[in-house]
């Protein structure tokens, strides 16, 4: 067999053992961006809070930053010596590296030596992350029958927004039982801390999968790449391919992402001045809310094409994203009180844009490129996408905001780079959904 899962119940397998792990990379990945104001206070140096807090999220975005090197060292592992492989080293290069920050001294304790730890071990993270993505979205979907393909990848698109939901749930439930104070003073190190049991137990699951019976079948064929970066972008055709696939697609799903549920609760913070807690619980709500939907448009995405459903949801972000956040402003300097419920309800509507975005973007990378060189190709554009531009979007926004003096300039730069694709997209990208997966 050289397409398709082996079983039904193998299937599911394959889906929960994969998503379990992704969920947990992406948690360990951004807890950082979830606990960045009180990692300001630890790790740079104190009387400049808006100083601190850019310098944060600056290291915040090290880790995006590094994720297109980390997709092609461990994208020609997964294409050399198999899907299963490379992202089992990822996901114990991210659980190291996260439990590590949580025993790293402050910058009271240690100077300039702390900041220059954190943002190591930020790079590490990057460099896991940028491996594990690919490796678990093409794993998936070369186990997934051809009329199911979005539905079964959906699941791993789910996780990015649960793993933010569950590291603000972590953050909310430490900081609520343990108090401020020792929350800020040492308590911030327990979310980090406490990852280390869920990546092993991952990592036991994965490792009793199988590797994907696509890449099996190539395998036994002698047809895998012995040079898949020189194949992935040497090659003009596919080239051309990886770079519209970025243009086109995942720049945009990029900073729809985290307008959607970073910059927004970053905005809740700084700009609104909303509580510390309640903000957390807004974004949490309309996160769990939202995230079924990732599921939906993964699914219909097998019937109508993933192309229109990422274009669409590019679209209605750039035309929608102005009047959310000024209905956001007056939500929260309402007379009384932030109106928390009219809030959740906004930023809810930008998570939904989200998950018509991202949602069909793992079956379409994978049906894009070819099986020998698939992995490696498909995770350049997706972490250059999401990473770089999508990842630039919180510290890009502050810093507009803070240069202009304006609450909404942050918009400018996320609706730039949406409306590009949105362009790109429409005119150049290609539809291939359904498409074999062995050739």
């Amino acid at each position: 067999m050289t397409e398709g899962p082996r079983s039904r119940q193998g299937l599911w397998a394959v889906i929960g053992a994969s998503s379990a792990g992704t969920l947990i990379e992406w948690y360990d990945f951004y807890i950082f961006g979830s606990l960045a104001t009180v990692l300001a206070g630890a790790f740079f140096p104190k009387g400049d809070d808006l100083a601190a807090l850019l310098g944060t999220l600056a290291t915040f975005a090290t880790g995006f930053v590094v994720r297109p090197f980390g997709a092609i060292v461990f994208g020609r592992v997964g294409d050399v010596v198999g899907r299963k492989h490379a992202f089992l080293v990822t996901l114990l290069i991210m659980g190291g590296s996260t439990m590590a920050i949580g025993l790293l001294p402050t910058y009271e304790q240690a100077g300039m030596i702390a900041p220059i730890l954190l943002v190591t071990l930020r790079l590490l993270q990057g460099l896991a992350l940028g491996g594990e993505y690919g490796g678990a979205a093409t794993y998936v979907a070369e186990h997934a029958p051809p009329d199911r393909r979005g539905f079964c990848t959906s699941f791993i698109q789910t996780t990015a927004t649960l793993g933010l939901f569950v590291s603000l749930g972590v953050i909310l439930l430490c900081r609520t039982r343990m108090g401020e104070q020792a929350f800020a003073t040492w308590g911030w190190r327990i979310p980090f801390l406490g990852s280390v049991v869920l990546v092993l137990f991952s990592y036991v699951i994965r490792r009793r999968l199988q590797e994907s019976p696509v890449f099996e079948s190539m395998k036994a064929q002698g047809r895998v790449s012995r040079n898949p970066i020189r194949e992935s972008f040497g090659n003009r055709e596919n080239l051309r391919l990886v770079i519209l696939s970025l243009l086109g697609a995942t720049m945009g799903q990029g900073v729809v992402w985290y307008t959607g549920q970073f910059y927004a609760l970053y905005f809740l913070q700084t700009q609104l001045k909303v509580d510390y807690v309640l903000c957390n619980q807004i974004v949490a709500g309309a996160l769990l809310c939202a995230t079924p939907f990732f599921v939906v448009f993964g699914s219909l995405s097998d019937r109508i094409g993933r192309k229109p459903l990422i274009l669409l949801g590019c679209t209605l972000a750039v035309l929608t994203w102005i009047p959310i956040y000024q209905a956001m402003t007056v939500a929260a300097t309402a007379a009384g009180g932030p109106r928390a419920l009219h809030l959740g309800a906004l930023i809810f509507v930008q998570v939904l844009w989200v998950t018509m975005v991202y949602g069909p973007i793992a079956a379409y990378l994978v049906e894009l490129f070819p099986v020998r060189i698939r992995y490696t190709s498909m995770s350049l554009p997706y972490h250059i996408g999401n990473g770089v531009f999508g990842g630039l979007v919180p510290v890009v926004g502050l810093w507009m905001v803070d240069r202009t003096g304006h609450p909404l300039a942050g918009l400018a730069y996320p609706m730039l780079v949406a409306s590009i694709t949105v362009v790109v997209g429409g005119l150049f990208l290609p539809e291939r959904h359904g498409a074999r997966l062995d050739t």
